[in-house]
């Protein structure tokens, strides 16, 4: 995937000073490798002083710039690079993974995830008349705008002043929510907030599958939980997320899989069946696919390699 650019030489200069503080604040704040919650809501700080292996994981709907380093998400059969020229959204739930491309000692990988809520998208759209349109893709990569890293530069200030995160954050998530709306790529976060609409009638749908992804699903109990027709689900499913509705639900199982897999609870058989596989011989030839390894070898490769969550 090429590069994007941002518009100009003006904004790119006045971006830099931005993001250099949020790096200098970000490596004061964490300096080992990790995922962090901190006392701002809904705000992950991830660090990591090395590439990794891909972690394969649902990626809930979530904001997540990079003010240092790259990264590289594949979902479905899409390849998604973003850096610290471009953050990433995703506006439903979405099986994916997620691989750090670019990081060091020197130079960690640094990112923000800023969860988002449909409930306040809602409320920023509320006086707008305009709430029509079609699903779009539930992930996509934008150019970082200078207004949208001035509010996230301003969030990560609250965190050396805690006292005024009751008052501040909320203010600055709604700003950093309408800058969204202002992009480019609006449409996907607009339909969040959008009631009844086809993201919200497929999310209700990803639910199903997401509570009973062991179980064997008709594309008619999945339309009938979206209230669409099986044509339409089928279409704006693979829309929103790149899949259809059992290769999403293939993805859940083999995740799970290999998440019991790693505990050591259980052998590769045991491990199908309780995802739903009723031939474990198939359940490997999928998880080899999706993984790159048959069950005990990737368990093999992942423990050797101290597997790590972080990504």
């Amino acid at each position: 995937m090429s590069n994007i650019e941002t518009s100009s030489t003006d904004s790119q200069i006045s971006i830099d000073p931005l993001r250099t503080e949020i790096i200098e604040r970000l490596s004061s704040r964490i300096s080992e490798t990790g995922m962090f919650d901190c006392e701002i809501p809904d705000l992950l700080l991830i660090r990591s002083n090395q590439v990794g292996e891909p972690v394969y994981s649902v990626q809930k709907p979530m904001l997540c710039v990079i003010v240092q380093g790259q990264k590289q998400v594949i979902l479905a059969d899409q390849i998604f690079t973003y850096d610290a020229a471009r953050y990433l959204v995703v506006s439903v739930d979405l099986p994916i993974s997620g691989q750090i491309t670019q990081a060091s000692p020197d130079k960690p990988y640094l990112c923000l995830g800023i969860t988002i809520d449909p409930k306040e998208i809602y409320e920023l759209l509320r006086d707008d008349h305009n709430l029509t349109g079609p699903a779009s893709p539930g992930l996509f990569v934008s150019p970082t705008n200078v207004g949208l890293m001035d509010a996230v530069l301003r969030l990560t200030r609250l965190l050396s002043s805690p006292q005024d995160v009751r008052v501040l954050a909320p203010m600055l998530r709604r700003e950093i929510l309408f800058r969204l709306l202002q992009d480019e790529q609006s449409g996907a976060v607009r339909q969040l907030g959008i009631a009844d609409s086809q993201t919200q009638r497929i999310s209700r749908a990803i639910d199903l599958i997401r509570r009973e992804y062991s179980r064997a699903l008709s594309i008619d109990q999945l339309a009938h939980e979206a209230g669409m027709s099986a044509s339409s689900l089928h279409q704006h499913f693979k829309t929103l997320t790149a899949m259809s509705p059992l290769q999403y639900q293939k993805q859940l199982r083999l995740q799970e899989a290999r998440r019991l897999l790693m505990t050591g609870d259980c052998d590769a058989a045991s491990a199908a069946f309780s995802v739903g596989y009723e031939s474990p011989s198939h359940f490997n030839r999928e998880y080899a696919r999706l993984f790159g390894l048959p069950p005990i070898k990737d368990l093999q490769r992942l423990r050797e390699q101290g597997y790590s969550l972080v990504g």
